[in-house]
């Protein structure tokens, strides 16, 4: 069951390490647009007192001349602080994200399949090698259609909504569809990413917190799309292996 606590005021709680550089950001933008917000406020304010049609019964454009360069200098300002903002903060926290991922070694590796509505989730077991997936042996009990035949997926297992994952380790998923464009959404991981049909899309993160967290789909994928959810169940190292054998163990069965 989701920690209720996990939602709260303002932001969810982050659970994943890059999450707090993403709030760092988010909050910095806020404060930024309120600050901006007041000192405008108290300016066009001042505008309306000081030039008051009662004080100033005639137009007058001459004071629209002084000022000169200094006028811009607000304006000057907030391009500095967006250019600040875009560059030297959002797109190093952007590129620790989606440009610089985690190798296969040092990765919990799992291959995600969305479908309306579900998601399918396959691991590789003790091998590492995942089997292929076949379209063709897509049944209600072979849901993403692993290959009987391939002999890497002997010891592959899958879970349907329900993504589990070890504690202090970057879990590296590799997202697919089989029919429309969804979207893998973890707000406690600040992660959220499409997944399209015909393509292979990669995510990562590392989670900092054991317990369940939601996953939603951020892309309105049907008339069913409230219904295509699920969950990330992060253990302890040594709780994963033993949800890990146990899961082989039934494929065995």
């Amino acid at each position: 069951m989701i920690d209720p606590s996990n939602y709260t005021v303002g932001l969810p709680i982050a659970a994943s390490t890059y999450a707090s550089k993403v709030d760092l950001s988010l909050n910095i933008l806020q404060w930024g647009m309120v600050a901006i917000f007041v000192i405008w406020g108290i300016f066009f304010t001042y505008c309306l007192v000081r030039f008051r049609s009662r004080n100033n019964p005639s137009a007058s454009y001459a004071a629209a001349n002084k000022g000169g360069a200094l006028s811009f200098l607000p304006d000057v300002m907030v391009l500095g602080f967006e250019i600040w903002l875009i560059f030297f903060l959002g797109l190093p926290i952007w590129a620790e994200i989606k440009e610089t991922f985690p190798t296969a070694m040092e990765s919990n590796v799992v291959e995600l399949v969305a479908e309306q509505y579900a998601w399918g989730f396959q691991y590789s077991g003790d091998d590492g090698l995942f089997a292929k997936r076949d379209p063709k042996q897509i049944s209600s009990g072979n849901t993403i259609g692993l290959d009987a035949n391939d002999p890497n997926g002997k010891d592959d297992y899958v879970s349907i909504n329900e993504l589990h994952v070890p504690l202090g380790k970057p879990t590296l998923l590799y997202m697919s569809s089989k029919d429309v464009i969804h979207s893998f959404f973890v707000p406690e991981f600040r992660v959220k990413q499409d997944v399209v049909p015909g393509m292979r899309v990669p995510l990562w993160f590392e989670p900092t917190k054991t317990g369940r967290f939601e996953i939603g789909c951020a892309q309105l994928c049907g008339l069913g799309h409230y219904r295509m959810r699920g969950e990330v169940v992060v253990h302890t190292p040594e709780e994963f292996e033993v949800w890990k054998q146990e899961k082989m163990k039934e494929k065995e069965i």
